[in-house]
């Protein structure tokens, strides 16, 4: 229990991305299945399906927005800030900040990562491992929405007698920047309304939002 009581932010969200991803491959192989019968198609099993482009295209098209989402909010908090958001840094804490304050090379505590105490490339790149994880797993998650999308194109293109087109191709195809293109617009809104809202609004208890009774105008505060 107590395992489960200091993980529980990690295994709340593990547990309901597992049901929501299979939630997903029985609704999405039910849709699929529909429209190719309507199309004189063949239909797919279930296994068949979770192992299909078309599966693969729609998981991929959200997490690479989502990570996309992170590495720029993270990027971009470190040097603007939003006046009464606690998702904002105080407004003269713009910019990366002096070594005292984030604990690294002489500065480090004792319990600090050993990384935090080293110089050179090795500090350089932990220090902006956060930001770089998210990058890394955005390309990857990019890139392999576009190999499943462009694979579920083609598998469209012959289903109507037309010609397939090579993965090069496709990135340059509308339908590639179109998939993707709306998904980032819907992360954007999401990140930037949050960082907003919480200038005004209040959720008591959470860490994403200042203390129900602190100003509008106090900035970078959390319960």
């Amino acid at each position: 229990m107590r395992f489960l009581r200091a993980q529980g932010i990690s295994l709340f969200f593990g547990a309901i991305l597992l049901a929501s991803l299979i939630g997903q491959s029985f609704a999405g192989q039910h849709q699929f299945n529909a429209e190719a019968i309507e199309h004189h198609s063949n239909t797919y099993t279930w296994w068949r399906y979770v192992t299909s482009s078309e599966f693969g295209g729609d998981i991929f098209e959200n997490w690479q927005s989502e990570f996309l989402q992170f590495f720029l909010y993270i990027l971009a908090t470190v040097w603007l800030v939003e006046r009464g958001s606690s998702e904002s840094k105080s407004l003269g804490d713009a910019g990366l900040m002096s070594d005292q304050s984030q604990f690294v090379r002489g500065y480090a505590k004792q319990g600090s990562p050993r990384w935090a105490r080293a110089e050179g490339l090795k500090r350089r790149v932990y220090e902006n491992s956060l930001g770089l994880a998210m990058l890394f797993c955005f390309l990857g998650s990019w890139l392999g929405q576009s190999v499943t999308d462009w694979r579920a194109y083609n598998h469209d293109q012959l289903d109507h007698k037309s010609s397939p087109i090579s993965w090069g191709e496709y990135w340059a195809n509308a339908d590639f920047w179109d998939r993707s293109l709306q998904n980032w617009q819907s992360e954007f809104l999401a990140i930037g309304t949050m960082a907003v809202f919480t200038i005004y609004l209040r959720q008591r208890g959470s860490p994403e939002s200042k203390p129900v009774g602190a100003p509008h105008d106090e900035t970078g505060s959390s319960n």
